[in-house]
């Protein structure tokens, strides 16, 4: 259900997450965008360049030609575009292809003239349009001129037999009126109608003439380098994004804080930055500030409960829980409180090692009765950077030296509920490393023996299926579940003021608890 919830909310993405996946894949998008627009514009480099030289044919109304040979004519919408569109067709038709490839030579075919040549109307406007293309600019302007001419040479001799045969047409019709008529209104209008018809015929009266001649073109047609390079990028943005949302919905890492919240359906307790820094002690003072902004969150669990015992969990290793546990159990310390750090983590323990403790007995050793506590528990001094010790201490019980075979039976065991029972009782904080929930079951016994347990996410690295399947195991352990922290996450209001639990903290103190004046903290580039 809970995985179902949140796939939902990951279906509506809001202007944020279209935003932070835009920041994510903007590499994917800009390699997809200049490969593709560099392949278009390669591509249309080289292609061979195309001219395209246009002739302009003009043709006059047919309507006096039809008044002339006794037709009717329709001056209607509809006629004249039939009229246009006859016109267009009348230039494509016939064996002009043919006769225009006989007359240039040069070795063309009718085949070459037909793909060459392109006829389009302008509208209604009698006007159409003969463009020849070739790879070369003067055979362009040759066949264009030579196709328009030779069309208005063969519509001159189709007109001239037309009003030939017109007058004949109208010579058997006067010859067939009765002697009384010829001399009447309808015998002097045929009259009429047959001089009219033999004069046109001799002077060769023609309803199409070239009305401008093609040019021989100065740029080539083809390729449009400009604009093939842009299509290519705008075709390469649109990859660039299908690619980053189809990795970004098939990618399982947790993204966002916000993510890591939605998953457990717990509090976001504060976010530490990503930072080469965490590897020393004490922090510089910007990553110093995350960890006093998770003790203050901390705190408000105080309020109607006494959390003092504390586990730092996650699924995963690698998620940086030992450094968080590390730092978090520092700052409180710092800030004058009794903190003692245990190190749960029996298989493959690091934090002596990483303090700079020797090796000596630890929690295993305790556990089997090898040692006593007070004996096993190391002090670590910590004083500011530069500076000699300041008073503030920070107990450590490591693991030890033994690595026994049954880490899990010595977890659950009585003794180590009376150890945590000991460490309860003489120190303000403990905070306990264990290891990863998703990796062994080692530290489950400790999830009910304490007050409270943290889960650490690591943005861009840990995996929403082993988070989603912890969240299952921990919603029905009886654990005292108090929060999430996001390792990794970029600050969400960097260089401000901003209000201790109120960057989506949702753990906020009771109803009735004031906040004090010294809750508003500088956060400086951390949070």
């Amino acid at each position: 259900m809970r995985g179902d919830a949140v796939d939902s909310e990951r279906t509506g993405l809001s202007f944020e997450q279209i935003a932070g996946l835009w920041r994510r894949r903007l590499p994917w998008m800009l390699a997809c965008l200049v490969v593709v627009a560099g392949g278009a514009y390669g591509y249309s480099k080289h292609k061979v360049k195309k001219y395209t030289a246009t002739a302009v044919l003009s043709f006059n109304s047919s309507q006096l030609s039809q008044q002339i040979a006794g037709l009717s004519s329709n001056s209607s919408a509809t006629s004249v575009l039939g009229a246009q569109d006859d016109d267009v067709e009348s230039v494509k038709v016939g064996d002009m292809a043919a006769k225009t490839a006989r007359l240039l030579g040069l070795g063309l075919t009718e085949q070459d003239v037909s793909e060459s040549v392109t006829v389009t109307g302008r509208g209604e406007s009698g006007i159409v349009d003969v463009a020849a293309t070739s790879t070369s600019p003067p055979l362009a302007a040759m066949i264009a001129n030579t196709y328009s001419r030779q069309f208005v040479k063969e519509q001159q001799s189709a007109n001239r037999r037309f009003f030939r045969s017109a007058l004949a047409l109208v010579s058997k019709q006067l010859q067939q009126l009765p002697p009384a008529q010829r001399f009447g209104s309808d015998g002097l209008d045929l009259q009429e109608r047959a001089h009219t018809l033999s004069l046109l015929s001799e002077l060769g009266y023609n309803n199409a003439e070239v009305a401008q001649e093609a040019s021989v073109p100065s740029s080539p047609s083809s390729p449009k380098v400009t604009k093939d390079t842009a299509i290519g990028a705008l075709v390469g943005l649109i990859v660039g994004l299908f690619i980053a949302f189809v990795v970004e919905r098939f990618d399982r890492r947790i993204k966002s804080s916000e993510e890591l919240e939605a998953l457990y359906a717990l509090p976001l307790l504060g976010v530490v930055p990503k930072s080469s820094a965490l590897s020393r002690s004490p922090l510089p003072p910007s990553e110093a500030e995350a960890f006093s902004l998770i003790r203050a969150h901390l705190r408000f669990f105080s309020v109607d409960r006494d959390v003092r015992t504390l586990v730092i969990a996650s699924p995963q290793p690698g998620d940086g829980k030992t450094t968080i546990a590390h730092h978090l159990a520092e700052a409180a310390a710092r800030l004058g409180s009794r903190v003692m750090l245990i190190e749960a983590d029996l298989r493959q323990p690091t934090l002596a090692a990483r303090l700079g403790i020797g090796s000596g007995p630890g929690l295993a050793d305790v556990l089997i009765g090898a040692s006593a506590m007070n004996d096993a528990v190391r002090v670590k001094a910590l004083g500011a950077q530069g500076e000699s010790d300041d008073g503030h201490r920070l107990d450590l019980l490591a693991a030890g030296t033994a690595r026994p075979p049954n880490p899990g039976e010595l977890l659950e065991s009585r003794m180590m509920s009376s150890v945590i029972d000991q460490a309860r009782s003489a120190y303000d904080l403990v905070v306990i490393d264990t290891p990863p929930l998703g990796a062994v079951s080692d530290a489950f016994p400790l999830l009910t023996k304490v007050d409270g347990v943290v889960i650490i996410g690591r943005i861009r690295r840990s995996r929403r299926d082993a988070a989603e399947e912890l969240q299952k195991v921990l919603a029905g352990s009886g654990a005292s579940l108090l929060g999430v922290i996001a390792n990794g996450a970029k600050p969400r209001v960097p260089g401000s003021y901003i209000r201790a639990g109120g960057d989506g903290v949702s753990s906020a103190p009771r109803s009735g608890t004031a906040f004090a004046s010294d809750d508003l903290v500088s956060t400086g580039p951390t949070l």
